[in-house]
């Protein structure tokens, strides 16, 4: 990327990058740092996710001439690549192999995104663990397979941060499942007895809740 290093931007730790539903003309490449992206829901602002160097955010400013749709904050002294529609154009131009990533990166994160809001707008929380398990089972999955066990190789702090709920209220969800004997719990991974069981449980709490 030294080739692009004209386009870099250092943004001190603690700065709001930019805020949600501001317009955005621009989208960020991480270098170095974190940052953290956060989004309101009803009252409430909520982290939605924590982004690493190699990661896009802000990329909808450019995809859909829209409002920006979270707010992203450097959670340490951070380094991107800022492109703009303009400068995107001459990155498109002068190396097609990183645009080609670029691109392909935009299209899986604008899937994570709206998957991930699935999950954060059920209220019922039981309902939000088992739609991450079948989030992480669509990553995982082959197109029309049959299989019931599934093993997934996450924590349940992991299950808590995609979930967006504490990691206590998600011990607690995953210890009545494994008394229902719908997963068991293990270390390093999390295994689901019955991936179809929890699909219809997470369709049945999304109609009543509609």
């Amino acid at each position: 990327m030294g080739a692009f290093d004209r386009f870099a931007k250092k943004i001190p730790k603690g700065q709001m990058i930019f805020c949600e539903y501001e317009p955005g003309n621009s989208f960020y490449l991480i270098q170095d740092g974190r940052v953290q992206i956060t989004k309101v829901m009803g009252d409430i602002e909520k982290a939605i996710d924590i982004l690493r160097p190699g990661e896009l955010f802000g990329e909808m400013a450019i995809l859909e001439e829209a409002p920006r749709s979270a707010s992203a904050i450097a959670l340490d002294e951070v380094t991107v690549l800022e492109f703009n529609r303009a400068n995107f154009e001459i990155l498109m131009q002068g190396n097609p192999q990183i645009a080609l990533t670029l691109l392909k990166t935009f299209v899986k994160r604008i899937y994570d995104q709206r998957r991930r809001f699935m999950i954060l707008r059920l209220n019922d929380i039981q309902a939000r663990v088992a739609d991450v398990f079948l989030m992480l089972h669509e990553g995982m999955a082959p197109k029309h397979s049959e299989q019931d066990r599934w093993e997934f190789p996450v924590t349940t702090n992991d299950v808590a941060h995609w979930a967006g709920i504490a990691p206590d209220k998600a011990r607690t969800v995953i210890n009545q499942f494994v008394s229902q004997r719908r997963i068991e719990l293990y270390p390093n991974k999390i295994v689901v007895q019955n991936i179809h069981d929890l699909q219809r449980l997470v369709s049945s709490r999304r109609r009543d809740e509609e």
